[in-house]
């Protein structure tokens, strides 16, 4: 077996370890990242987003830091009123990292600084107000909370973009109070419905009684008119047959016993009426000189030749 020449064997293994070296401080960032680095123990930059080479036994990373924005929920913590009552109330905070080297640099354990600071903000702004407060003033306080804390943490980096007060739990005797509240509220808006509801039904009752008698006295009006109408229709058609017959009758020409006959018919139609008084022509006060010309006008014709 031929013997393998140690030059070539060394520079094989210095290539493979140069690749080695090369391979493991190559450092990609990825979106949303931070890489911190330290060059012997100081800090020397912030990677972005790419990639980069570390020195090798020189250089470190000393923090990979999200960017993104992180949500933080806290235990319940007690408070004390102003009136003095104890609460729980756990929050819920919403934060980003704005510097990297602020946050790696500026105080340690920023999470439990946080946590802290929270707590010790809530207490002051909880004991500047009374229960009934603290329970109505939700956005009051996440408001003021949010505006200590970020500048509170503005020195390690970090801003608060907002605080929301999760759960505020009063003592067991002050929830059974508030329970009988809600309950008797609750009936009395119950109540109020049921009122409401029975006045607006009474109200659609009126209005359909309302409709019924207005629709009533409309029907009454327009018979009335439609009776009216009837009559003057009738007594239209009486006028317009009394004029025809009297246009026949004139042009008829008739004499003037036709006439003393046609006046008789009506004196007698007046006669047989309900009329107390009678005023009598003096045509026909002369019965004896009315019977003879109704006679002699049944006797002759129009043509003078008796009948």
């Amino acid at each position: 077996m031929p013997d393998i020449p140690f030059v070539p064997i060394i520079i094989i293994v210095l290539v493979a370890l140069i690749i080695l070296v090369l391979a493991t401080n190559l450092k990609i960032v990825q979106q949303s990242k931070a890489y911190v680095i330290e060059r012997m123990g100081a800090f020397h930059a912030v990677w972005g987003v790419g990639v980069h080479f570390k020195v090798p036994f020189i250089e470190r990373v000393a923090k990979a830091v999200s960017l993104k924005e992180q949500v933080v929920d806290f235990a319940p913590q007690p408070v004390i009123t102003k009136d003095n009552v104890t609460m729980q109330i756990d929050t819920v905070l919403y934060f980003q990292i704005t510097d990297p080297k602020l946050y790696t640099y500026g105080v340690e354990h920023p999470m439990s600084a946080i946590e802290n600071l929270t707590a010790t903000t809530l207490r002051n702004i909880i004991g500047d107000l009374e229960l009934d407060q603290s329970l109505t003033s939700r956005d009051i306080i996440n408001s003021k909370m949010r505006s200590i804390l970020d500048e509170a943490t503005d020195p390690w980096g970090i801003k608060v973009n907002r605080v929301e007060l999760k759960n505020i739990i009063p003592p067991r005797e002050i929830q059974d109070a508030m329970e009988k509240q809600m309950k008797a509220e609750r009936e009395r808006r119950e109540a109020i419905l049921q009122a409401e509801g029975q006045k607006q039904s009474q109200i659609l009752v009126a209005e359909g009684e309302k409709q019924s008698v207005i629709l009533r006295a409309d029907a009454a009006k327009q018979a009335a008119i439609m009776k009216a109408e009837g009559e003057a229709e009738a007594i239209l058609k009486v006028q317009q047959a009394t004029a025809e017959a009297l246009k026949l009758l004139n042009e008829a020409a008739p004499t003037d016993a036709v006439l003393k006959i046609k006046a008789l018919e009506a004196f007698q139609a007046a006669a047989n009426g309900q009329a107390t008084k009678l005023i009598i022509p003096s045509e026909i006060q002369g019965l004896a000189g009315l019977c003879a010309s109704a006679k002699a006008a049944f006797e002759t014709g129009n043509d003078g030749k008796k009948l």
